[in-house]
């Protein structure tokens, strides 16, 4: 892939979280609706694209941990907020690449991770856990070696001691196994299609209703 392969050819090892969703919506998985903002100018017209309320975030490859630099505004909700978000988040980046994504703001209460990393003896393996601050906490995941089909998709979330997050629950609606089953499915595929990808991390991928939606994502090469 081209993003990919220019990537390397700049002697990066990691995307940008823009660049990374490039990647997972060309083999269609559902990503945030969202635009590389370099200069303030073309910050409304990105704005009025998306719609509020927004998510800010500073954007380059060399960033994985933005909440801990400061780099994340959310729920902006007009022009006079998204301004002086955008001001505060450039100031705060460090580095020659500086550019903010305007991303819409999914709602959701439950949260979900996907990912890949690929392993020296059995290649990639496709990852599904509790997603969010959960992660690290609770170490809730799964994994299955790629490729996938459907069948080894629903099991892995059936793995998961929290799975009943998926059933319908509080007045939530139940997930959307199919999408979710189809999102791991095509992770396998962009591993198993693209050997330098050394590892995908989507975290979180929120439930808006039953609809799963990769809110942030990481890809790293090797």
């Amino acid at each position: 892939m081209e993003i990919i392969e220019k990537a390397l050819g700049e002697g990066k090892t990691t995307l940008s979280e823009y660049e990374s969703k490039k990647i997972l919506a060309a083999y269609q998985i559902p990503v945030t609706k969202e635009a590389l903002v370099y200069d303030v100018k073309d910050l409304s017209k990105a704005a009025q694209e998306i719609g509020y309320p927004l998510v800010l975030k500073g954007c380059s490859s060399d960033i994985s941990h933005k909440t801990e630099k400061g780099l994340i505004r959310v729920d902006i909700r007009n022009e006079d907020e998204a301004t002086i978000a955008f001001e505060e988040i450039i100031n705060n980046m460090n580095g020659k690449e500086k550019a903010v994504l305007v991303q819409e703001m999914v709602k959701g209460q439950r949260e979900l991770v996907i990912g890949l990393t690929r392993d020296a003896q059995f290649g990639p393996c496709v990852m599904f856990g509790l997603g969010g601050i959960f992660t690290e906490i609770l170490k809730d995941i799964s994994f299955r070696i790629a490729p996938l089909e459907k069948r080894d998709a629903l099991d892995m979330m059936k793995d998961i001691k929290g799975h009943k997050i998926l059933e319908a629950v509080r007045g939530m609606e139940a997930a959307d196994l199919d999408i979710l089953s189809d999102i791991l499915i095509k992770i396998g595929q962009i591993g198993m299609e693209n050997d330098r990808i050394k590892e995908i991390d989507i975290n979180p991928v929120i439930l808006s209703g039953s609809k799963p939606i990769a809110v942030d994502a990481l890809v790293v090469l090797e």
